[in-house]
């Protein structure tokens, strides 16, 4: 998302006072301490392959960080918009970030087997799901990489989750950014007998600008290493709002409090090539599909957008965005466990048996 990083973060009001009160006397820091170490298990390192047949290690990464910038679009609609850019170089624009003073409000957005298509180009959604992806998984290697092109998007915080940084929703800390719902969004895929790479790397802090290109680097050494990879998804959280407004999404799934989910896929109407548009949108018309009979609010409207956003590497690739600025990280990590367990069993349908060609 293509927020500049600037700026220092306002102090949170009461909340935030009663925390440095706490943490004065020490007992935010233990209160944290103790949080940490019960999600720090099953936390993998920058690179991790997951099998089903080997745990994950428990340290905690440390991340590396080239400089960049990038401009911010916004919007005074309500959000069905993404915030997606017109211009090329290829940079997937958030509409808005929270901060201290913003007025968060909840919203689900009607979504199911919907695509919102911004493209010059005519879909019929019923005859790409009746034909269903040609791609197909490896029977033996990796099958899935997962990697995070604006690796410090971060979540509003709440409760335990609180991070520190100059800027609002952003931090390199993979405890609280959207490398931990990779995290987690690997772990039960794995779960399931899927086999999962995770970049851990943070592509974007502390600006903006290259970071599709630094990603698209660590994809195109992935593909070389392993050019089985079927899959390809790029994780981010969306922003929403206008006006001191920022939107949470929430699905409307019964005992679960969850925000929605945006899968969006790119096209070749921005003028560059991208011959791999039309496999990567059946795959993201089939996921959607295979969630939405499980879960029916979780996902937004599938997006079909004229930029690439380094979909054009494979015929398996999407973005996949979980939640909005103004959710919280553990809404953010209900909705992808959902998408896991409906997903999942989607994606192994796709694996080829082994010895098969």
């Amino acid at each position: 998302m293509p927020v500049r990083i600037s700026g220092k973060l306002a102090i949170f009001g009461a909340a935030a006072l009663l925390s440095l009160l706490l943490s004065g006397t020490g007992v935010y820091d233990r209160a944290a301490a103790l949080h940490r170490e019960r999600v720090e298990a099953g936390r993998m390192r920058n690179v991790v392959l997951l099998t089903p047949d080997r745990p994950q290690p428990t340290a905690p990464p440390t991340a590396t960080e080239p400089p960049e910038t990038e401009p911010v679009a916004e919007t005074a609609a309500l959000p069905e918009a993404t915030g997606v850019p017109e211009e090329e170089p290829e940079i997937l624009s958030s509409v808005m970030d929270s901060s201290p003073s913003a007025d968060i409000r909840p919203t689900t957005i009607s979504g199911g087997l919907k695509l919102k298509n911004e493209t010059g180009y005519t879909v019929d959604v019923e005859q790409i799901l009746q034909e269903g992806p040609q791609l197909r998984l490896p029977a033996e290697g990796p099958q899935i990489l997962i990697i995070h092109t604006h690796g410090s998007e971060a979540y509003t915080p709440a409760g335990l989750d609180r991070y520190q940084t100059d800027d609002p929703n952003r931090t390199e800390d993979c405890h609280y950014n959207v490398i931990r719902v990779g995290d987690e969004l690997a772990s039960r895929l794995e779960e399931q007998g899927l086999r999962v790479l995770h970049d851990r790397e943070i592509y974007d802090y502390p600006s903006y600008t290259g970071s599709y290109g630094r990603s698209a680097e660590a994809v195109e050494r992935y593909l070389e290493e392993y050019p089985d990879i079927a899959v390809v998804i790029d994780l981010h959280r969306d922003a929403l709002g206008a006006g001191g407004v920022v939107y949470k999404t929430m699905a409307e799934e019964e005992g679960t409090v969850a925000s929605q989910i945006m899968i969006l896929v790119g096209t070749d109407d921005s003028g560059l090539e991208h011959p791999n548009w039309r496999s990567n949108l059946s795959l993201a018309l089939y996921l959607q599909d295979a969630v939405t009979r499980e879960h029916p609010t979780l996902m937004r409207p599938v997006s079909l957008v004229p930029q690439r956003y380094n979909q054009q590497l494979t015929g398996g690739s999407l973005i996949l965005e979980v939640g909005c600025s103004g959710n919280t990280l553990q809404e953010a990590l209900a909705a992808v466990r959902l998408f896991a367990g409906a997903a999942g069993p989607a994606l192994l349908a796709l694996a080829e048996a082994p010895g098969e060609n």
